[in-house]
C-alpha cells in the first residue's frame, strides 16, 4: 500500500511540477523548440532544475544501490551509442518538435480531456506495441 501511495504522489508531484513548469503546454514547448522563430527560451530553466534535482537522487540511489523503499536499483548500464538509440531520438524528436508533446506532459493532458492528448498516447501505445513485437523478432 506504501508503494502505491509513494507513486501515486510521486505522479501527483511531476503533473503538477509539468503543469506549473509550462510544459503541459504544447504551444510554449514548440515555442519553446521554434529555435528560427519566435523562440522562448523559458524551459531551458526548468529543463537545468530538473536535471540538476535528477542528479541529487540519481547519485544517491547509485552510491546507496537501493531505492527508497530499498528495492535494488536498476540504472542504466549501457555506454554506446548505437543505431536504435539514434532512430529512438530522432522519432521522439520529430514528434515532440510536431506535437509540442512528449510522453509524461500527454499523461497529464489526458487527465484533462484534451483530444489531441487522446491520440497522442494513442500513438504512443501503438508505437510501443510495434517496438516490443520487432525486438521479439530480431
Amino acid at each position: 500500500m506504501l508503494r502505491l501511495l509513494l507513486a501515486a504522489l510521486s505522479g501527483l508531484i511531476f503533473g503538477l511540477g509539468l503543469i506549473l513548469a509550462g510544459l503541459a503546454n504544447p504551444a510554449k514547448v514548440l515555442a519553446f523548440l521554434d529555435l528560427a522563430g519566435l523562440w522562448d527560451p523559458s524551459l531551458i530553466l526548468v529543463m537545468i532544475s530538473a536535471i540538476g534535482v535528477s542528479a541529487v537522487g540519481y547519485l544517491w540511489v547509485r552510491r546507496r544501490g537501493r531505492t527508497l523503499l530499498g528495492d535494488p536499483a536498476q540504472l542504466p548500464t549501457a555506454r554506446q551509442i548505437d543505431r536504435p538509440l539514434l532512430l529512438g531520438a530522432v522519432l521522439f524528436g520529430i514528434g515532440w518538435g510536431l506535437t509540442g508533446i512528449c510522453p509524461g506532459p500527454a499523461v497529464v493532458l489526458l487527465g484533462s480531456g484534451a483530444s489531441d492528448a487522446l491520440w497522442f498516447v494513442a500513438a504512443m501505445l501503438a508505437g510501443m506495441l510495434l517496438h516490443d513485437l520487432w525486438r521479439r523478432r530480431a
